[in-house]
């Protein structure tokens, strides 16, 4: 256990964060127990998180950003913290995720992760893993913090059909999931297109991939295998997938027709189901 005496701060994001929060904490005079009534999180989880056994959240940062009046310190930190707990071939795409302009992406079996709810990302990362699922699944949803920037990127995915009834985490899962892609309608920033199956053979059939575009860098392209990422500014490359991205995009629905598609797919795949006493059905 690592003893919050001999906390180094250099030692990682994580540390410099719980350094920091001990440090802030102590110069207001409050107690692990005093500082966790005021921010309504229990004194234990404060003093784990003070010790890098733990990982804040943004919420909590927040909170402890508002009680100790640190001037969004935590804040600002926390989305460091967040991707350094990515694995570490990832990290590098988070990065990028975090500095593009505009981000093109196309799923073949699922939803990308920057649009995931929390049930269905768990459902992802929970197979053939169990462990520290809760913090797994915090740092994927905190990528989606780049939504909230002064100025987000422009986001569009096409996503094949095939995903839409690829069931991940159950019918109530997907209800969720599919309800959550539905809820960026009316959002100019971030586009869904469906892929239908009646698009037949199409430009995508190689696999998924995503196209990145920064305001004076070299575009890149991300592709994904087993347990490793692959960005490259080749540009023989970025021409190949900005060219199969076009086609997708020209072959896939328009952004009404593929919102009424999930809905669809919604309520006839996913949709609760009653029996003959109107009730629901287990």
């Amino acid at each position: 256990m690592t003893h919050i005496n001999v906390l180094d701060p250099g030692a990682s994001p994580l540390d410099y964060y719980g350094f920091e929060l001990r440090r802030h904490r102590e110069a207001a005079g409050l107690t692990q127990r005093q500082l966790g009534d005021i921010i309504n999180y229990t004194g234990s989880l404060v003093g784990q998180i003070e010790t890098a056994r733990k990982l804040p959240t943004p919420e909590f940062s927040e909170r402890v950003d508002a009680a100790l009046g640190t001037g969004g310190l935590l804040s600002r930190l926390v989305d460091l913290v967040m991707r350094s707990q990515l694995p570490a071939w990832f990290r590098q795409v988070a990065e990028l995720e975090a500095r593009a302009v505009e981000i093109g992406t196309f799923q073949m079996h699922m939803v990308h992760g920057l649009l995931q709810t929390t049930a269905y990302a768990r459902a992802t990362l929970g197979t053939l893993n169990q462990n520290a699922l809760d913090d797994r699944t915090a740092v994927r949803l905190a990528r989606q913090r780049i939504f909230e920037k002064e100025e987000p990127p422009v986001f569009w995915t096409i996503l094949s059909e095939a995903a839409l009834y690829q069931e991940i985490g159950g019918p109530g899962v997907m209800r969720e999931q599919l309800a959550h892609l539905l809820a960026f309608e009316s959002d100019s920033r971030i586009n869904i297109q469906v892929l239908p199956f009646t698009a037949g053979a199409h430009a995508g059939l190689t696999g998924s991939f995503t196209l990145f575009r920064f305001t004076s860098d070299p575009a890149i392209v991300y592709t994904e295998g087993y347990g490793s990422g692959h960005p490259t500014a080749n540009p023989d490359t970025v021409k190949n997938c900005s060219l199969r991205y076009d086609h997708l995009q020209a072959a896939a629905l328009s952004l009404r027709d593929s919102a009424e598609l999930i809905r669809r797919v919604m309520e006839e795949r996913y949709g609760e189901q009653r029996g003959s006493d109107g009730g629901p059905v287990a």
